[in-house]
């Protein structure tokens, strides 16, 4: 019965410095480390404007009206909810999926004044893995340039210099696309950050 006791008496002394060194001090070496080395991306990269959050440059926003650009589709719960980020989980056969992706070329192209032949970009018609992507590709923001400096009353050289100004190119210069942050440029296009 004596070894009993100094079993359990181990045992909870173990469990008590594991809890103190994994759940106390090796959450707040992390958090210190995060706050000294990447400050930004550790507190949500957020987007302050005039003293008031807008928005973060890691999550996509709906943006509505000609004179914005706008994001992805999202299939982040209702739409841009980052608590229920996550794609749609329809498979290419999926009626819905073809219904849905078929009515969002049709907008695209009417919204974007294009011909009924026009391609259409994949991303601006189907939503990315999280429903949160907050980038578009260049062509995507190149199509959208004409309605976005229409509606501004720009040329849209002006617009294109903003696209420019905020294309992203491929990440380690191998991966991925150039693209563009959707609400970094609406931002510029407002007036800055």
């Amino acid at each position: 019965m004596k070894n009993l006791f100094k079993e359990i008496r181990i045992s909870l002394a173990a469990t008590l410095l594991l809890a103190i060194l994994l759940c106390g001090i090796y959450p707040a070496l992390v958090w210190v480390a995060a706050q000294a080395i990447f400050h930004n991306e550790a507190n949500g990269s957020l987007i302050i404007k005039n003293g008031r959050i807008v928005g973060s440059s890691l999550l996509a926003q709906r943006f509505t009206g000609a004179k914005y650009f706008h994001a992805r589709p999202s299939a982040a719960g209702a739409g841009y909810d980052a608590a229920n980020s996550g794609g749609s989980n329809l498979g290419p056969l999926s009626k819905k999926l073809i219904d849905d992706t078929g009515q969002r070329v049709r907008d695209y192209r009417a919204e974007n004044n294009l011909p009924p032949e026009a391609t259409v970009p994949a991303d601006a018609v189907t939503a990315s893995g999280s429903g949160l992507d907050p980038h578009i590709g260049l062509e995507n923001a190149v199509i959208q340039a004409a309605r976005v400096a229409h509606a501004r009353g720009l040329g849209e050289e002006s617009v294109r210099s903003k696209i420019a100004a905020r294309t992203e190119g491929r990440t380690l210069g191998i991966f991925g696309e150039p693209r563009v942050n959707v609400l970094l440029l609406n931002l510029d296009l407002d007036g800055g950050k």
